[in-house]
């Protein structure tokens, strides 16, 4: 019999597609089949979501926020396992390994390039998403809680103001990020130059290692606990839980947002705060963000700088504070709004001043877009030209947004080296770069290549050897790793930027506790060589 070029590409393609379903049963009733053998309690069905499942979508697309790693050209994993509790957790991880099956990690989905929950270099894949495992216990009289990895920092937020209308906890202003991935990245927020970061602030962790083991600090090592408290995530174990450390805040404090514009002497004016933001009383947090809004005149946009700020204390306090240290703010007192500590956390995230603070036990984020974002550090003050030159690439743009978070504090306090988040002294301010559009795919390129010109563009105004970045707002065009192999020299340009020196510290944590690599995405710590 002959066949012709037509029949034979048809008989390829089918036999093509029927190894890829058989590949896709065998993985999914394999892996269902070795967790029910493998857990110390029973799995339930539910807690397993195959890629033909009616669900299957909703669960993936549930806590994910960039539109980019949803569309339908992107790898979808093969199975969506949410476990109830860390013996399924276990028997995930020695399964996967006994199998042969690459892993993602998903807490809370907000990883700016998608790899808690997609893998572009390396399939067959499985997401371990934490979300069900999300209990909170708040301890007052030891000012501490444990707290699971799916958990939000907003119900966290919530369940300590449950308790103590006088203490909290400084980490995120997003308050639907995920607490274990979160605070793996360093997890800053209002109160960092009181009281430092999310992982200044832990006392101890429990762990699923490479192994399949449980561990806490004491049985995981001062090493491995260094390594996962600002290390990044899905590198050297999954966060169960943390044991997080309250702090003490005011019964009343003060929240404002005063906005000034380029006609209003904006330039000048952000300008002269970053001459002073890292300076002010560490009970104070002012951070700036930037957009392109309407201007008076029809069809001509202008730049809108905004101060939205945390001052933990009263609001005549405050006041004789910006007068004396910043008066160019011309800071009022009807610009003041005082509240407690969680009304607060509600303001600077943004919500309306209407919501209750039961709004932070909606765990998931409706908030979606397609977006691009990059981060720096600024050690010296940027010169008003140069910012004239930024607003000029702002205009140009749909919907650009800068925010620049000040340092100083406790902050400059704290050593580079005491976790692997190394931005410390030296630092007057962080930023963060974003564009966001809402046209789907087909305008992508153009906006990535819009916030790469820019990111250009502020080279020379920003850290360098290396131009810092900031491992929680992830860029993938700082570098990634190949399957299953990464280079240390390759790994290091963009793990320089993230950790510094840090960088060669966390490579040896990695080598001795994941010699083979088990967790690993684009751009995880690498051992040292890979070992089968």
């Amino acid at each position: 019999m002959v066949f012709s070029i037509k029949h034979i590409f048809s008989l390829v393609s089918v036999l093509f597609l029927s190894a890829s379903l058989t590949t896709s049963v065998s993985v999914q009733e394999n892996f269902a089949k070795c967790l029910s053998v493998n857990s110390k309690l029973s799995i339930p069905i539910s807690t397993i979501y195959t890629n033909n499942s009616s669900s299957f979508t909703s669960i993936l697309q549930s806590s994910a926020r960039n539109l980019r790693y949803l569309l339908p050209s992107v790898p979808k994993p093969e199975i969506i396992f949410t476990p109830l509790t860390e013996f399924h957790v276990q028997a995930a991880v020695i399964c996967a390994r006994k199998l042969g099956i690459h892993v993602r990690l998903r807490s809370g989905g907000h990883d700016y390039e998608g790899v808690s929950y997609v893998s572009e270099i390396e399939s067959p894949f499985i997401v371990l998403d934490l979300a069900r495992l999300r209990s909170i216990g708040v301890d007052i009289r030891s000012s501490s809680a444990w707290v699971q990895a799916g958990a939000t920092i907003g119900e966290v937020y919530y369940r300590i103001a449950e308790k103590s209308k006088v203490h909290g906890f400084p980490a995120g202003i997003c308050t639907t990020l995920g607490i274990g991935g979160h605070i793996t990245g360093g997890a800053y927020g209002s109160m960092m130059r009181k009281f430092g970061l999310g992982v200044d602030n832990i006392i101890d962790a429990r762990i699923v290692d490479a192994n399949g083991r449980i561990l806490d600090r004491k049985a995981m090592g001062e090493d491995l606990f260094w390594a996962i408290r600002g290390g990044g995530g899905g590198s050297f174990g999954i966060i169960l839980s943390w044991k997080i450390k309250l702090v003490r805040v005011p019964a009343t404090v003060t929240v404002f947002t005063v906005t000034r514009t380029l006609e209003q002497g904006g330039t000048k004016l952000l300008y002269r705060w970053q001459q002073v933001a890292d300076k002010l009383d560490e009970n104070l947090f002012i951070r700036v963000m930037i957009q392109p809004i309407n201007g008076s005149r029809i069809g001509k946009r202008t730049i809108a700088t905004s101060y939205n700020a945390l001052f933990l204390g009263s609001a005549n306090r405050l006041l004789q504070l910006t007068k004396k240290s910043f008066p160019e703010l011309n800071l009022t007192r009807k610009d003041c709004i005082e509240t407690s500590w969680i009304k607060s956390v509600l303001y600077i995230a943004g919500f309306p001043s209407n919501t209750t603070p039961e709004v932070l036990l909606q765990a998931k984020s409706s908030n979606k877009a397609y977006f691009k974002a990059k981060s720096d550090f600024v050690q010296k003050p940027i010169p008003e030209t140069a910012l004239e030159g930024l607003w000029k690439k702002f205009l140009q743009e749909d919907n650009p947004l800068t925010i620049w978070n000040p340092y100083g504090g406790m902050m400059s306090k704290i050593s580079e080296y005491a976790t692997p988040f190394p931005h410390r002294k030296g630092t007057l301010f962080k930023i963060q770069y974003l564009t966001i559009w809402f046209d789907g795919d087909k305008k992508s390129q153009k906006h990535i290549n819009w916030i790469r010109k820019m990111y250009k563009y502020m080279g020379p105004y920003v850290s360098s050897s290396p131009r810092a970045a900031y491992v929680n707002y992830r860029d993938l065009d700082l570098g990634m790793n190949k399957k299953n192999h990464a280079s240390i020299n390759k790994a290091k340009i963009w793990g320089a930027k993230y950790f510094k020196d840090n960088f060669n510290r966390l490579v040896n944590v990695k080598t001795k506790v994941d010699p083979s690599n088990f967790f690993r995405h684009e751009q995880s710590i690498p051992p040292l060589s890979v070992k089968s």
